[in-house]
């Protein structure tokens, strides 16, 4: 699974025979420690933050024992509090840390506790999260959980699930109570799974030797503990938390004279949940500074450009030029990342340097992929570290820069999180997409349905966040399916709630093709291109089109075919043969897509439009369980009468042969695609400045 940001260094320490796996992020010069909490999960629990504070400060996290790459030592006393706070005070020493700030989540507040008070020259500031004590009275539902070591078999209560018997019989059953209870919030499919996830890679005998732990004789109260902390404290408590209540984590910012935060609605996970605000209370509380702030003298736009792909690119371009024809002292700053940049720095755009910190998103569809199989669905859910990351990298941008407009196309991150966080939007604010709503496949209904209603819920609770939200297209392209059981359908809503500038191509259609065919060098030979775009998902097209080239040869005499590579695939991984030509990249794809007789693509939408505005043949073939290749783009394509749809898993050379050898050459009549979509994207726009 891809991580947003891979650290510095990794390594063990060992203590009393206990290795311990720790990793080291960023160069700051001030130290954060992020502590572990309760051995049911190890250090990911901090995926959210590590991308964001590394890049301000040095961010330490380690496994606690009992999870992860740390060891799992036997028996009960192994797990006690002073263990854990021991071997936070071993990674320090590890990592020749004179001090740093701690942060803790749950039981990380004991260690983080023992740390503060009986190492006060380690320790600067404690920040708290939902934390674990004893200085209020546990929620009274859970009281059955002192009862942990008996066997509670028959009870109806659900919190006897949280007992040593129960895990032995039905651990899984445990976990998914447990994160049931932990995550409150609506929409939290995804912090259930990871923490799940993350608590299969121990085993219930470790776990339950931990609880057992908690229940031992202390030399010293907690109370007692807490009054030696003299550093500054920060308690971040969800009054929604039903695993450790509100009223212990203000009893702790009480005892510590602390500053404390109520999250409204929260659970007991904000770090993951509320990621941008935890985020930012650390950065603050670890003294981190607000950046001087400048405003440029003339209007300022920053446009953030999905890299899925290379068509956000040219439509954002095109649509950029326009709204510069519009006004003319706009300059535009584009935060985004390759291939993306490939065509602006091209096109003479000015890439803001803070791109440069973007984690990429291509790499980590890539790694999702198989051959020629991508759950784009699950793919984007396995993100979200990368997004969280990266919209902090927007975050700290606009904090610095004043900007009059932000333009989003297709910025997930970018969409989500100001939804989430509507107080931080200082700006008018455009969202661009070329299809609504996530479909499923694989029956995963419930689980599509699910983020389909959250971002309904979005704009519903916050209608005004979009200023204008702009559909690529018309309202015949989006799809008629609903976005789940008793949710709307998807063209009725979307038509509610957007406008309809139409498709942006970037581009005019060739009026003069055979000009352009002797401009790019192709003489009156049958051309077939191939290309599977931006990514590095296409590279079992490729070779499958390839093995297929001698076949197609000997079916249409003179046959040349260009295959093209792409900036994320190697040519010299593709097979060669005689007359076969492999182009790593090329400029301006969309005048070579005029001007070829057939084309050969996945069934990406830009590709797939560029070659219906030019009225050229083509045999799309879409990605295995990519619902919006496979739903979404097919529908619009079929409304155009454009492209001849194959299967990659029965279509093999000879098939693939003998469609193109049908195809080439063939004038379609296609639906006329609009060629001023770019222009009223821009007005639309443009009564924003």
């Amino acid at each position: 699974m891809s991580r947003a940001r891979h650290p510095n260094h990794e390594g063990y320490v060992t203590r009393n025979g206990v290795r311990l796996f720790y990793e080291v992020s960023g160069s700051g010069r001030d130290t954060i420690l992020l502590l572990p909490t309760w051995s049911i999960i190890h250090s990911r629990l901090w995926k959210a933050q590590i991308a964001y504070l590394a890049r301000h400060f040095r961010v330490i996290t380690f496994d606690g024992r009992g999870n992860g790459k740390s060891d799992r030592p036997p028996g009960v006393e192994a797990y006690a509090e002073a263990e854990f706070a021991a071997d936070a005070l071993a990674v320090l020493d590890a990592t020749e840390t004179r001090e740093a700030f701690l942060a803790g989540l749950s039981c990380g507040a004991l260690w983080a506790t023992l740390l503060a008070a009986n190492h006060p020259e380690r320790v600067r500031g404690v920040a708290y999260i939902g934390p674990s004590t004893s200085l209020a009275p546990n929620h009274p539902e859970r009281a059955i959980c002192a009862r942990f070591e008996e066997d509670l078999t028959g009870s109806t209560d659900p919190w006897a699930k949280y007992n040593r018997h129960y895990w032995r019989k039905d651990y899984r059953g445990f976990l998914e109570f447990f994160f049931g209870e932990m995550f409150t919030e609506p929409h939290s499919t995804k912090q259930i799974e990871d923490c799940i996830e993350w608590a299969l890679e121990t085993d219930p005998e470790t776990l339950a030797n931990t609880m057992s732990a908690l229940s031992l004789c202390r030399l010293e109260s907690f109370e007692d503990t807490v009054s030696r902390i003299q550093c500054p404290v920060l308690v971040i408590h969800g009054d929604d938390d039903r695993i450790r209540p509100h009223a212990q984590g203000a009893a702790l910012a009480e005892a510590t004279g602390g500053r404390l935060v109520t999250m409204e609605g929260v659970g007991h996970g904000p770090q993951a949940r509320k990621p941008v605000e935890v985020n930012r209370l650390l950065y603050e509380f670890a003294g981190g500074q607000p950046p001087r702030r400048v405003r440029s003298k003339r209007p300022r736009a920053l446009f953030v450009s999905s890299p899925i792909g290379l068509g956000h690119a040219r439509r954002d371009v095109a649509i950029a030029q326009d709204l510069r024809r519009l006004h003319p002292d706009l300059d535009i700053d584009w935060l985004a990342q390759n291939p993306v940049t490939r065509v602006l720095e091209a096109e003479g755009e000015r890439i803001h340097p803070a791109s440069a910190h973007l984690a990429n998103e291509s790499a980590h569809f890539e790694s999702e992929s198989a051959e020629h199989d991508l759950h784009c669905f699950q793919a984007w859910r396995r993100m979200d570290e990368i997004l969280i990351a990266n919209f902090m990298v927007f975050h700290d941008v606009v904090e610095a820069q004043d900007y009059d407009l932000w333009i989003g196309d297709e910025a997930w991150e970018l969409d989500y999180f100001l939804h989430e966080n509507p107080s931080l939007k200082r700006a008018p604010y455009v969202w661009l997409t070329d299809f609504v709503g996530w479909l499923p496949v694989d029956g995963e209904a419930a689980l599509t349905a699910d983020y389909n209603a959250e971002m309904i819920e979005h704009i519903d609770r916050h209608p005004g966040l979009r200023d204008r939200a702009l559909f690529v297209g018309e309202p015949d392209d989006v799809v008629p399916d609903a976005f789940g059981a008793d949710l709307p359908l998807i063209r009725d809503w979307t038509e509610r709630h957007f406008d309809f500038p139409g498709y942006v191509t970037g581009f005019a259609p060739v009026p003069d093709r055979e000009r352009l065919r002797s401009a790019l060098g192709y003489g009156p030979e049958p051309v077939c291109l191939v290309t599977v775009g931006g990514s590095g998902v296409g590279g079992a097209l490729l070779r499958s089109v390839i093995a297929a080239y001698p076949l197609a040869r000997e079916r249409v005499p003179g046959l040349r075919m260009i295959v093209v590579a792409g900036p994320r695939i190697d040519p010299a991984t593709l097979p060669p043969h005689p007359g076969l030509e492999i182009r790593a990249y090329v400029r301006d794809l969309y005048q070579h897509l005029a001007a070829c007789d057939l084309a050969v693509v996945q069934g990406g939408l830009t590709t797939a439009m560029e070659l219906t505005a030019n009225q050229r043949p083509f045999l799309a073939f879409p990605l295995r369980h990519h619902f919006e290749q496979n739903f979404h783009v097919r529908h619009r394509l079929e409304r155009y009468g454009a492209g001849r749809f194959m299967d990659f898993e029965t279509d093999g050379p000879e098939q693939i042969a003998d469609a193109i050898a049908q195809e080439i050459g063939r004038q379609p009549e296609y639906l006329a695609v609009d060629t001023y979509g770019a222009t009223r994207a821009a007005a639309l726009i443009s009564d924003l400045l």
